[in-house]
């Protein structure tokens, strides 16, 4: 089969890891089919090369906005329709519902070619308080309205995206196919020596995140004040980066948990796994996820997340623990209860594990994927 990948990102070369899910994705269809990948906006150049089995086509797209965003989608959409047009792909998969949407739907109906959209972000939701969701702007919610009615099958990666997704498609063509993890890379088994990130005793608790607005740092950390009064044993491991590193390291301060507290910043992707098994749980705070790669990472290497109810956390209960958007007494509250039984962290962890093993792994989806092609290949037919 062959398949064309739209995406607004794509690993640059071997050691890029832009959208590790993506890229896995895409890694494991290539095994057993033609993959082409048309990248939007990164790499920040137009070039095209092979990687990982698939051929990719970068359009250079980089951080263009207003009249220039307008002029790229133009010169995007032509190059995406010459090189189609070439190459005749079997079906379409736009990664994310906006502009890779748009041009999998406009460009598959103007040839002929079936096309599933996976909703991946923020596309359907408005936080203008901290300048979050796609429907802010009027031309993102004119792309994900064009791509949203005009997919040939929509996909959603959890229950309540599901539920938002039901106002723009109908029930027929809306489906919830999670993105698997790649358990040969997170598992819960020892990793070589001298891969544990820190040593010392108590309790580890981990956050993988971007130091972005709507990951909502401020109520992990708010919410560590009042565990670490209750249990000085607990300590926070922060990984991930962003704008907001130094605002985040003075609220520290202000909460006098600066001795609970270790700020790790970007870590590798390979170098993860050892992160989560460090771990004895996993703290997640976002304001909204669409899925969170990260509680499914987390999953695999048999720790659980106590975390907002967002993306899979719901989900996955009662092996993880969902609290309120933006309370940190009560994410508070849930990671103490949970710290209360020694044993609990870890039955949760293994009951992550089974909840992976059996639905939630890479394996899973490309199975799920590969039977979704083939029936929208029939229905263009």
């Amino acid at each position: 089969m062959r398949i064309a990948f739209i995406t607004p990102a794509f690993s640059g070369d071997e050691a890029d890891w832009c959208i590790p899910v993506v890229r896995d994705l895409v890694r494991a269809m290539a095994r057993s089919h033609e993959v082409h990948v048309f990248a939007l906006r990164y790499p920040y150049r137009r070039d095209r090369y092979p990687l990982d089995g698939a051929v990719v086509d970068a359009l250079g797209g980089a951080r263009r906005k207003g009249f220039r965003r307008l002029v790229f989608l133009q010169r995007a959409w032509a190059s995406i329709l010459q090189q189609v047009r070439r190459w005749a792909p079997d079906v379409f998969h736009a990664l994310w519902a906006d502009e890779p949407g748009f041009f999998a739907v406009t460009v598959g109906r103007r040839l002929g070619i079936p096309t599933v959209v996976s909703v991946m972000g923020g596309e359907l939701v408005a936080l203008p308080d901290i300048g979050y969701g796609g429907q802010l702007s009027h031309i993102n919610r004119w792309l994900v309205r064009v791509a949203l009615r005009g997919a040939t099958r929509v996909t959603v990666g959890s229950q309540a995206v599901y539920r938002q997704a039901e106002a723009w498609v109908s029930p027929e063509r809306l489906l919830r196919l999670p993105l698997g993890v790649d358990t040969q890379r997170f598992h819960p088994y020892a990793g070589p020596p001298g891969s544990v990130p820190w040593v010392g005793g108590g309790i580890h608790l981990l956050q993988v995140a971007s130091l972005v607005p709507v990951k909502d740092p401020a109520t992990a950390l708010r919410a560590m004040a009042i565990v670490s009064a209750r249990r000085p044993d607990v300590h926070l491991h922060v990984v991930g980066d962003g704008p907001l590193r130094d605002s985040l390291r003075r609220l520290t301060q202000a909460l006098g948990i600066e001795a609970h507290v270790t700020f790790h910043g970007a870590v590798p992707h390979e170098r993860l796994p050892a992160y989560y098994r460090a771990a004895h749980l996993c703290v997640l705070s976002s304001r909204y996820e669409s899925q969170s790669m990260v509680t499914l990472e987390a999953a695999a290497c048999a720790r659980t997340t106590v975390g907002t109810a967002v993306g899979l956390i719901p989900d996955l209960e009662p092996a993880t623990r969902a609290v309120p958007v933006g309370d940190p007494k009560a994410l508070a509250e849930a990671l103490t209860a949970v710290l209360q039984d020694p044993s609990l962290p870890e039955a949760m962890g293994r009951a992550c594990l089974q909840a992976v093993a059996s639905d939630y792994t890479l394996t899973h989806t490309v199975a799920r994927l590969q039977a979704l092609y083939s029936a929208v290949r029939q229905v263009g037919r």
